[in-house]
């Protein structure tokens, strides 16, 4: 698409305002337009922040009448480039940071009501507020956004328990590349009125239109939780401490965590009030939490009822509960750190992947084998959602090693990786989406099928290709 005339610009500028219109000459506009990992640095004309639905709906009015390509962006915290602006400097990006109202709370029917630019960390705060839970829980909390997780399909550590995305939201206020605005912000949890609509946008990545608000689904805050930290020997010593948790607590078992020896030394390299809960080292560990609608002391005493057991059997060397609340936020800091600790080590070649869960142990054992074939002395961080199946399975570069020829395999053992998460019958991709960096690799594993149906998808919905161009597809 060519790049937008001044004249052009101008009237997309007075859409949202002179002080919600930025323009490079302005300021800096790396924020919008780098992708985090820097491996993506793109350029636009123009940055729009609408403060309303009526605004978005005009922005994309003109844009499909002008053939504009346009960017939609939430809070900026995602690794595949997904909402980033090509090096054309023909995108126009589209920032919903100014939408954050909460719109409606129904504590009857426990849902909320909220526009897109509201940031995850608010959200749960606004629902705690009214005495509710929204469980999404993310690292980057504090940053990303309702829409962001929304067009993301986010996942995180509750899944388990919640759901991810997909699972969390009841409606939808989506304005199409036309500019028309569809109103689908239904509180209903049966609805089976034809097509579920809503269910295209969640994980579409911006390139079906772009959500603008959204009913998501509460529940009652927990009245007890304890936090449990556990050393084993083994991933199949994992697989069978969730499986005796799931027997004992059920949906009580809210976060089941995976974590290699690695990815804990780094975390205690990187973060100087970090502590190893253990004396004695062990090569993998496991973080899981317990919540009860009853009480605290219930929500302890299935921690302790699946760990005296898993020790008793061998499952686990190791195991402490946090018995505070303060306790337990130092053990889910140490998971929660793990990611940023490993940029210190040097260059990093990173997999988010999910395979069944009872073919979790199996995929690190071959997937290990690979990279000490491919990339001798490289340091395998492997941690995540086991209950769920998704592990971050990153490398680091050896020690001392040379980053450059490192991350020149990066596509090679990218390939690698990925073949056997699809000979296992997994996802390349199981929370961080598609965007750019993977778009290529979706066609190796996609079925010509699928890939024909979802390209229909896209040229019945944005038949002008504005939205979100070069992403997924």
């Amino acid at each position: 698409m060519n790049v937008p005339d001044a004249d052009l610009l101008s009237r997309f500028a007075a859409i949202v305002g002179t002080a919600n219109a930025v323009f490079p000459g302005d300021r800096d506009l790396s924020r919008y337009t780098d992708e985090n990992r820097r491996i993506y640095r793109g350029r636009t004309p123009l940055v729009l922040r609408p403060g309303s639905t009526g605004e978005v709906a005009r922005i994309l009015g003109l844009a499909s009448a002008t053939r504009t390509a346009i960017v939609p962006q939430g809070g900026h915290t995602g690794h595949v480039a997904g909402a980033v602006p090509d090096e054309s400097g023909s995108q126009i990006v589209v920032s919903l940071e100014r939408m954050t109202r909460a719109r409606d709370i129904d504590l009857a029917g426990n849902t909320m009501t909220v526009e897109a630019g509201m940031v995850l960390q608010r959200a749960q705060e606004v629902a705690a507020e009214h005495g509710r839970m929204f469980p999404l829980s993310l690292g980057s909390q504090g940053s990303c956004q309702i829409g962001g997780n929304i067009s993301t399909n986010a996942g995180g550590t509750a899944v388990l328990a919640y759901g991810n995305m997909r699972d969390l939201v009841l409606g939808l206020e989506v304005v199409l590349p036309s500019g028309e605005v569809w109103d689908g912000l239904r509180k209903l949890r049966k609805d089976n009125t034809g097509y579920a609509l809503k269910q295209l946008f969640i994980g579409a990545e911006g390139t079906l239109g772009i959500v603008t608000a959204a009913v998501l689904r509460l529940f009652a805050m927990p009245k007890g939780r304890e936090v449990a930290w556990a050393g084993l020997a083994s991933p199949a010593h994992a697989l069978d401490l969730l499986n005796l948790a799931l027997d004992a607590a059920g949906p009580s078992l809210t976060a089941f965590e995976l974590m290699g020896r690695t990815p804990l030394d780094f975390t205690l390299a990187a973060v100087a009030d970090a502590r190893d809960p253990f004396d004695r080292r062990h090569p993998w560990h496991v973080l899981a939490e317990f919540s009860s609608g009853r009480s605290e002391a219930d929500a302890r005493q299935l921690a302790e009822t699946v760990f005296e057991t898993a020790l008793e059997k061998g499952i686990v060397s190791d195991a402490v509960l946090a018995g505070s609340l303060a306790r337990a936020r130092a053990l889910w800091k140490l998971r929660e750190d793990m990611p940023p600790a490993q940029a210190p080590q040097g260059a990093s070649i990173k997999h988010d992947i999910a395979v069944p869960v009872h073919r979790v142990p199996e995929f690190l054992e071959k997937a290990d084998a690979i990279i000490a074939a491919e990339l001798p002395g490289a340091r395998v961080c492997a941690f995540g959602h086991m209950g769920d199946g998704n592990i971050h399975y990153n490398i680091s570069q050896p020690a001392g090693g040379d980053a450059a020829a490192f991350l020149a395999r990066r596509l090679d053992v990218n390939d690698k990786v990925h073949a056997l998460v699809v000979a296992l019958n997994g996802s390349i991709s199981a929370e961080h989406g598609i965007g750019r960096l993977k778009r290529d690799m979706l066609a190796a594993v996609k079925s010509p099928l699928e890939l024909a149906m979802m390209r229909s998808l896209k040229a019945a919905l944005d038949p002008k290709g504005i939205m979100n161009p070069g992403k997924v597809l």
